[in-house]
């Protein structure tokens, strides 16, 4: 099953709507026999490369054992159903980690038990979860999965008093960086960072090399269409989406994909946003936007992780990394749950959940 999450991993950011899934087949014997992922929505799901992988190898998998991280699906969609794949190539058993828990997919379970397949679930149950939060959190909540990236000082600072800011991170967080934004769908980030640092957003690096990264969709929140027509974001290394207000001068945005959100407060509705990006296949945000836009998503109760790179820099003055989230008192601060702790160069890259997030299940 580890092997299977290792696989389903090699996917993230490119298989949205759909779940990142993992297949490893074992002959009668118990003998590895084949292997396979999904790779991208449309594409066959990873029960069916695992199949023909067995089959172009000569195996024969009748009465051996399919291990999948995900409860095999149960519905015909762009591709046919992977139970039924299962149960016409004779496995005798079939072990998952997560049941599904979409309406149309469920069921996988019960089929191949009715055709007389030994049906074991939850295996490893929590850590395929975790390989798979965003499409598990998006499914539960109905909006994208947001992961909320900073750097900082170590004295909380994502800037100096002139309003500099590169770089406060090291090279390796950098590098670090651009790894999420290969496995998420959309990057988010709001007017003032575009003016401040007029940021690319795409990915770039060693990462191209391996081939099968999708650049993820550039998101600009910009509520009154502020964006200047030479910007970064704007050129074709990546599809980029501009959210502005419904009463937004857009005229120099001819040829940009423009959507029109309403207003809460001072700036765009987040919960909007997030429907918006929900309803175009975006399945996980990296959030990436300065204090302003990572205190509204946390007023909005929208983040569900969260990465911060800790430089061992000081400043004593700047902008700190969150703004304003509606937090009054420290009674209703929202706690945070460290998951890792990693040395990146110079730099510490701490890693976080919110402790009353809804989460994927635990194992059982």
């Amino acid at each position: 099953m580890r092997r299977a999450i290792a696989l389903a991993a090699r996917a993230l950011g490119s298989t949205s709507p759909n779940p990142v899934v993992g297949c490893v087949l074992l002959d009668a014997q118990g003998r590895p026999a084949g292997e396979g992922w999904h790779h991208r929505a449309g594409t066959p799901h990873a029960e069916v490369n695992a199949l023909r992988a067995a089959a172009e190898a000569g195996h024969d998998i009748r009465g051996g054992t399919a291990v999948v991280t995900l409860e095999p699906c149960n519905h015909t969609g762009r591709t046919g159903p992977c139970a039924q794949a299962l149960i016409a190539a004779g496995v005798g058993r079939v072990v998952y980690a997560v049941a599904d828990p979409t309406p149309d997919a469920t069921g996988g379970a019960a089929t191949l038990a009715a055709a007389g397949v030994d049906v074991e679930g939850g295996l490893l149950a929590a850590e395929a979860a975790a390989g798979n939060a965003a499409w598990l959190t998006s499914a539960a909540l109905g909006r994208p999965f947001v992961l909320w990236k900073y750097a900082a000082t170590l004295d909380g600072r994502s800037a100096a008093a002139d309003g500099t800011s590169r770089w406060i991170s090291s090279a390796e967080s950098r590098a670090d960086v651009h790894r999420l934004r290969a496995e998420a769908d959309a990057v988010v980030v709001g007017s003032g960072t575009l003016r401040a640092d007029d940021p690319h957003l795409a990915v770039r690096g060693p990462l191209l090399g391996e081939g099968t990264v999708t650049q993820p969709l550039r998101v600009v929140v910009d509520t009154h269409a502020s964006v200047r027509p030479g910007a970064r974001v704007l050129d074709d290394a990546a599809p980029t989406l501009i959210a502005v207000g419904e009463h937004a001068d857009t005229a120099h945005l001819t040829g940009a994909d423009v959507v029109r959100l309403p207003r809460n407060g001072t700036g765009l509705d987040i919960t909007a946003l997030l429907a918006e990006l929900h309803g175009r296949g975006v399945r996980s945000v990296l959030l990436e936007g300065g204090p302003t836009l990572a205190g509204a998503f946390v007023a909005a109760g929208a983040v569900d992780r969260v990465v911060g790179y800790l430089a061992p820099a000081l400043l004593g003055a700047g902008p700190t990394a969150l703004g304003d989230a509606g937090v009054a008192t420290l009674a209703k601060a929202p706690r945070l749950a460290v998951t890792d702790v990693t040395r990146l160069g110079p730099d510490l890259r701490i890693t976080a959940v919110p402790t009353t997030a809804t989460t994927a299940p635990e194992e059982n």
